[in-house]
Parts: structure tokens; sequence; C-alpha cells
């Protein structure tokens, strides 16, 4: 090869992109934008048709079914049913999913045919249709277990519901934590106790922070389960325990969507921007703790 060629610069030419990339590129670009706009298009509505009724009168009053009181109706015992359930049910999930967690990732042997299963069903859990698990609630927790119709019931469905989410979440978190932080723990002299208490969950509490808020705004927004637990009936005053009757947003929404008056339209949507506000401002915050606490390893 002469000195020449060796000094000739190299021309790289690119590839003209085919006819069919930019065919599917359009495409998934205008299937982006047809969703987006079908999206803002139907928060745009909901927005319009309840703004008369985004007042205090929304969390002040209590649900009616007679058009004459309509005006001053609001979902409070919806809202504080709300509440009543959903912190029930992160008070059951967390601690156990974040504990399963830990065992799965820090303890079990993969060798093990039971630890096998149970991470087989942990995965299918996560999957299974929400109304299985209303089902589920009904005929074993209301009925076998004598709880009835009331906030336990519903948190303990709700539960069983978010719980693989929050599982896998919390082993990712875990698992992201690099294994020379607890070796270096190890070789200290700490226990494998002290090295996860004290090394690899603070270190894997963002991770585990943002999927537990994000499987606690999924429980929020369930209807199908709790219909399958009695929770449809008009509920007039707010629930004073866990064996209270309740009733939730998502019930409260469904059942003012079906009244034939423009007024139950009215705050059915008003209930509805309230609902969208709480799950927006949850996963906010599960976006804000991901980005503000994560780790680069």
């Amino acid at each position: 090869m002469s000195a020449q060629s060796l000094n000739t610069p190299l021309v790289l030419t690119r590839r003209r992109p085919r006819l069919a990339e930019l065919a599917f590129n359009f495409a998934i670009r205008a299937c982006v934008f047809f969703a987006l706009g079908f999206l803002l298009a139907l928060l745009a509505f909901v927005v319009y048709k309840g703004w008369s009724r985004l007042d205090s009168r929304l969390w002040e009053g209590m649900p009616t079914a007679r058009k004459s009181r309509i005006d001053t109706a609001g979902v409070q015992s919806a809202i504080l049913g709300t509440l009543w359930v959903v912190l029930t049910t992160a008070a059951i999930a967390l601690p156990l999913g974040i504990s399963a967690a830990i065992y799965l990732e820090e303890y079990a042997d993969n060798r093990r045919w039971y630890n096998r299963i149970l991470e087989l069903n942990i995965q299918n859990l996560a999957g299974v249709p929400s109304i299985v698990f209303g089902i589920l609630g009904l005929g074993i927790i209301a009925r076998a277990f004598g709880l009835g119709f009331s906030v336990i019931t519903a948190a303990i469905t709700l539960a069983l519901l978010v719980l693989p989410t929050v599982i896998i979440a919390s082993r990712e978190a875990i698992r992201a934590v690099p294994s020379s932080i607890r070796h270096a723990s190890l070789a200290l002299g700490a226990s494998k106790w002290q090295t996860v208490w004290r090394q690899v969950l603070p270190a894997a509490v963002p991770g585990i922070a943002t999927g537990s808020i994000l499987a606690v705004s999924r429980a929020i927004g369930e209807a199908a389960p709790l219909l399958m637990l009695g929770a449809v009936t008009l509920v007039l005053f707010n629930p004073d325990g866990f064996d209270s009757v309740y009733t939730t947003l998502p019930i409260q929404i469904f059942n003012l969507i079906k009244a034939p008056f423009d007024g139950f339209q009215e705050l059915a949507s008003a209930a509805i921007v309230l609902l969208l506000a709480i799950l927006l401002a949850m996963n906010a915050l599960a976006i804000f703790i991901r980005n503000r606490y994560a780790k680069k390893w």
C-alpha cells in the first residue's frame, strides 16, 4: 500500500433510511400524538364538565340520591373512605412486600424448589386481573373469614392486589445496590442482618419508595375489586373504623355516572378531576424521589 493511499482521508457514506423505516417512524409518532391528543381532549372535557363543582362543596358535602339536593352534594364520605382503605392497604402491603423482597434477594437460596415456586407465583400474580382479587376477597375474606363488606376486607384485598408490585419493585431496588458494599460491610465484621439493615436498605430506599408509591396509587384508582365487595351502595356517613361500611372515589364516580341528571354528571366529573389530581400528585412524588435521591453506582 502506497503512502499516498495511507494519507487519503476515508469518506464515510451514510446509508439513506429505507422507505419502510420512514413509514414505521411516522406510524409510531402518529400513534403517540393520537393517543396524547385523545387523552388531552378527554381531560379537557372532564374539567369543563365539572368546573362548576370544583369548590368546597365537593369535599364538604355528602352524596345524595335526590335531584333536589344535588347542588349541595359532595363526595366527603368517598374521600374519607378512600383514605381509610388506602392507608390500611399501605400498612398491610408495604411491610409484607419489603420483607419478602429482602428475604428473596438476601437470604433465599434459589436452588431450593420452594423459593423458585415462590418467585414464579409472584411473577404470575403481578399479571392477574384485579377482578380476580375481588372474587378472592368476596369468597374467602368477606365470607369464609366473616369480615363482611368492611374497610378491612377492602384493604386486605387491595393489599393482595398490589403486593406483587411492591415485591418486584423492592427487589429491583435492592438488587441495584452493588455487591461491594455488602462485601465491605461483612469484611469489617458486621453480621448479615446489620449489613442489610444499615447498608443495603438505606441505599435502596429511593427505589423502594418509588415502587411503593406507584403501587399505592394503583390501589387508589381500583374499582373492579371493590365492586365485588359490596362498595356500590350509597354511603351517607364517614367510616369510623376497620369494620365500618365504606365507599371510595372510584365507586362513587361509578354511581354518579349512572344517574340520568346533569347535576350528577357534573359532580361525577368534578370527582374525576379530584381523583386524577391525587393520582398525578402521587406519581409526581414518585418521579421526584427517583430523580432526587436515586444513586448512580
